[in-house]
């Protein structure tokens, strides 16, 4: 965080529930008891007086306890350590490795952006990178900049290197938004009995796409990349995918398959 912001950084992102190893690999009991509310959470009171401290916005992912449930969310700290909100994951996956939905109830905030210091903001989480949906989702409530940290590596066909499709994924989300996209990875191997290495391959994206900074797989990284939002504003708008669209023929979106 302090190099991010030595570097010139506005808004840092790291990556998904980086407070722990990555615990979803396993269905454990004695892991529930990791989830803290957004008030007694550590990494958000640590990041409120940083935030301030630096000048900084910084989303932050942590294991939220809410009453009876949990959930995989994101604390959203602007740059003076306010709390602006909390998202909570939409997508919950369910895979050997991506034991989630044993630990995770699917969120029930809806997409949200946050009018912060230094630009709106959305933030969806891993998962729900997938989706262009959350993409749109954040765009429409008025993101201009859209966050995704991220825990992703192995996969047990040991054959599939999912990186490559996991990027053009959200370069396709910023081309079709038009709007930077920024991806916050993990890096290295934990093991629990099963094994994961995670990819890294962080990355940060201009308004149609293009890769303009990119992490390698193995190593701590801090990337930096300056935005001017209202140009990129002016450009969204002269382009006309927002004027043109038909919202009242999207019905098929929530209603085919259910």
């Amino acid at each position: 965080m302090e190099e991010a912001a030595r570097k010139g950084a506005n808004i840092v992102l790291l990556q998904e529930l980086f407070e722990t190893p990555y615990f979803c690999q396993q269905e454990r009991t004695e892991y529930l008891k990791l989830a803290t509310t957004v008030e007694e959470n550590p990494a958000v009171t640590f990041f409120q007086k940083l935030a301030k401290e630096k000048e900084l916005v910084i989303p932050v992912s942590f294991y939220e306890k809410a009453g009876n449930t949990a959930f995989n969310s994101v604390a959203v700290i602007d740059a003076d350590g306010s709390i602006l909100g909390v998202y909570r994951k939409t997508h919950i996956p369910h895979s050997l490795l991506y034991e989630e939905k044993f630990y995770f109830t699917p969120g029930d905030t809806g997409f949200r952006a946050w009018k912060t210091k230094f630009g709106t903001i959305g933030v969806g989480i891993c998962w729900d990178q997938w989706f262009p949906e959350t993409a749109r989702g954040m765009a429409l409530q008025g993101a201009e900049i859209l966050m995704y940290p991220t825990a992703i590596g192995s996969e047990m066909n040991e054959t599939i290197d999912s990186m490559p499709h996991w990027r053009r994924c959200m370069q396709g989300h910023a081309a079709a938004n038009i709007m930077p996209v920024i991806a916050s990875n993990r890096i290295g191997t934990e093991t629990d009995e099963t094994s994961m290495t995670f990819y890294g391959s962080s990355f940060i994206t201009d308004h149609t796409g293009e890769l303009l900074q990119s992490a390698d797989r193995e190593n701590q990284t801090v990337l930096v990349q300056s935005f001017d939002l209202d140009e990129i504003e002016e450009y969204r708008r002269s382009w006309g995918v927002w004027r043109d669209r038909r919202p009242e023929m999207y019905g098929i979106l929530t209603t085919h398959g259910k």
